[in-house]
């Protein structure tokens, strides 16, 4: 399979688009404004250390002084994940902070927790360097292994390969993404975070505090460590002072691949030129259209998100279980690939096409699986269910697509409909006969919206008004589902003094 990456970087958000044999499967955007600064690493200064609190303020150069915790620097203990031992803090033992922090000191410190109204940050004196398969930790010297990993041959295996490659005062997180990955991934991936490191540690020497180290969510980090490898067989970008910064950073990295890495000097928008544009507008829209005539569509909640397969226009060729199976396994491949790029997380709910046949529920169970190994996240598809549904689950890696680009409707509330012409019209009619007692025979003029009004023109009995002095005006500002109604000989709008 061709694997290539696009860059876009503009300055109000940089996108990285993943493509699959010319097909987007993955998009990353980091907005300008959206401010994460969640593992970021900084060189502060010690403001205040309160031996009560067990904790210490640091200035980071944030807007607020952030928050040190006693139990965040003098403990191995990491949940999740099994070490070689763990110490453990007694709370009583937390005014020692005063013996470890000065204020006025220099210290080395990572965003556990980003500022929350007027809180500041939570930070973290355990410095880890992420990659793909592992976590650095360059002052420390155990190996830490997901819990998620089960198989104890396994684990044996990865603490034999970490234990021959890391250098005695490093320590070593292996992630639950690390089952079952060779030798030479280890050593790559380690030596590349160990080179991290020591760029780091230059960086730390030659800044003055408070200042930024390291950027979690820096573009050109996420591209390197978490995209481009040796699987990417091309990566274009088309900004020139990104991509000499990558060109750097993949340098220190890995050399060989730098030839993979292109400069896109065209006019024609990159994305554009890619027709990646084109399929980033089809994800705003919950039908999505097989090639056969068939369709998906796809409907996210806060508990889950449902997916249900159509045939559509698709009618087949064959008999009936065979035109129901081509368009699930169509279906299946696609909704991969929707999951993915909309980075669709948590439960998944599909309802497939009723299939007769166990042969060809296994047969789109396999399809489904197998288009699921490419995917970075952690991910589990079960079996058919007692209803004939798939359930899947899925980790949450980063902000969905639908989150970092649409904000609810505030005309629907979220909802995505809004109250009928006809049932507006109602309304009105009700609110009129909740009045009458006050404003018999006074005239009114009501404003609604232009389509309500069309409505009204063409069933005009859906106002039944005991009032013959009431006159219907459009008003094109106003949304569908809202009215105004004014007391004509005052001029005076009473529309919320006889609602409900």
């Amino acid at each position: 399979m061709f694997t290539e990456l696009i860059v876009n970087v503009h300055s109000m958000e940089n996108r990285i688009a993943v493509l699959e044999d010319n097909q987007l499967v993955e998009l990353f955007v980091e907005k300008e404004n959206s401010n994460n600064i969640v593992g970021n690493l900084y060189k502060g200064i010690v403001k205040d250390v309160l031996p009560g609190m067990g904790a210490a303020f640091i200035d980071i150069g944030l807007e607020r002084t952030a928050f040190l915790h006693y139990s965040n620097i003098a403990t191995d203990f990491i949940d999740d994940f099994e070490g070689e031992e763990h110490e453990k803090i007694v709370p009583e033992e937390s005014h020692r902070i005063a013996e470890i922090l000065k204020p006025g000191q220099e210290i080395l410190v990572q965003i556990q927790k980003g500022p929350i109204g007027a809180k500041g940050a939570r930070l973290t004196g355990q410095i880890s360097i992420p990659g793909k398969i592992l976590v650095y930790f360059p002052n420390k010297s155990k190996i830490f292994i997901s819990r998620k990993i089960n198989s104890p041959i396994e684990k044996q295996r990865i603490r034999s390969i970490l234990s021959e490659i890391k250098d005695p005062n490093t320590g070593i997180i292996v992630r639950t993404e690390g089952e079952h990955c060779s030798e030479e991934e280890f050593v790559e991936e380690y030596r590349s975070l160990a080179k991290t490191w020591k760029f780091l540690e230059k960086k730390i020497n030659n800044s003055k505090a408070p200042c930024c180290i390291f950027e979690e969510s820096d573009p050109a980090s996420i591209l390197i460590r978490d995209l481009f490898s040796s699987n990417v067989d091309r990566l274009v970008i088309d900004d020139k002072d990104f991509y000499q910064k990558v060109i750097l950073r993949i340098k220190d990295y890995n050399p060989t691949l730098c030839d993979r890495v292109e400069h896109y000097a065209e006019e024609t928008q990159i994305f554009d030129a890619f027709g990646i544009e084109k399929e980033i507008e089809k994800l705003f829209y919950s039908r999505i259209y097989l090639p056969s005539g068939g369709n998906i569509v796809i409907e996210s909640t806060e508990a889950l998100t449902a997916i249900d397969i159509n045939t559509g226009s698709y009618t087949g060729s064959k008999n009936y279980e065979a035109t129901i199976k081509h368009t699930n396994l169509e279906a299946a491949v696609e909704i991969v690939r929707q999951i993915r790029l909309r980075n669709l997380s948590g439960i998944v709910i599909v309802d497939f096409i009723d299939m007769q046949e166990v042969k060809s529920r296994q047969e789109v169970l396999d399809t489904l699986r197998k288009a699921f190994r490419r995917d970075r996240a952690k991910n589990k598809v079960f079996p058919f269910g007692q209803l004939g549904l798939v359930e899947i689950t899925r980790k949450r890696t980063r902000t969905s697509l639908m989150n970092t680009y649409l904000e609810h409707c505030p005309h629907c509330n979220g909802t995505g409909r809004v109250l009928s012409r006809e049932s507006v019209l109602i309304k009105i009619n009700r609110w009129l006969a909740r009045a009458e007692y006050f404003i018999s025979n006074r005239p009114l003029d009501i404003y609604v919206h232009p389509a309500v009004k069309q409505a009204y023109d063409s069933h005009p009995e859906l106002i039944s008004c005991w009032n013959n002095k009431v006159n219907i005006f459009e008003q094109f500002d106003l949304d569908q589902d809202m009215f105004r109604i004014i007391l004509a000989d005052e001029k005076k709008d009473i529309t919320t003094k006889y609602n409900p």
